[in-house]
């Protein structure tokens, strides 16, 4: 399982994860919609991507991120991180497509599954590629 660990695949929802880590290490748990535009606008000039955003097939937000926000809304309050998620769905597309280099500045899934592991407990990212491979695994053992 953990040969799909790629940082663009296997791994992506952990660079995520980590971006979100690294994001809170800077601005602690009061962060503010600036500080999202000021951290990207840091992440890009270093020369890094914003993980989770900016999909190469996908035209659109990914439908399985929403399904997981839409969870979130309805089950998970109070939870700084997840906060942290919604917000960069509402701000990050906004500071990527004022680039005009970026053509699909929407998440992918990744953006929040991270997130939601952590959230529930599940806080050795290195069972992350594990959970997604078996995940894949149950989707094909019904054919």
């Amino acid at each position: 399982m953990n040969g799909l660990a790629g940082p663009l695949h296997g791994l992506a929802n952990q660079e995520c994860l980590n971006y979100l880590l690294n994001f809170k290490a800077k601005y602690g748990e009061n962060w503010t919609r600036e500080n999202i535009h000021e951290f990207v606008d840091i992440t890009l000039k270093s020369g890094k991507v914003i993980p989770g955003y900016g999909h190469a097939v996908l035209r659109k937000t990914d439908p399985r991120f929403m399904c997981e926000l839409d969870f979130a809304n309805k089950h998970i309050h109070g939870s700084n991180l997840l906060d942290l998620v919604k917000a960069n769905y509402e701000e990050i597309p906004k500071c990527l497509d004022a680039t005009g280099k970026i053509k699909n500045p929407w998440p992918n899934v990744d953006c929040g599954s991270g997130a939601l592991l952590m959230h529930y407990g599940l806080t050795q990212h290195d069972y992350y590629t594990v959970l997604f491979g078996v995940s894949r695994a149950f989707g094909v053992m019904p054919a």
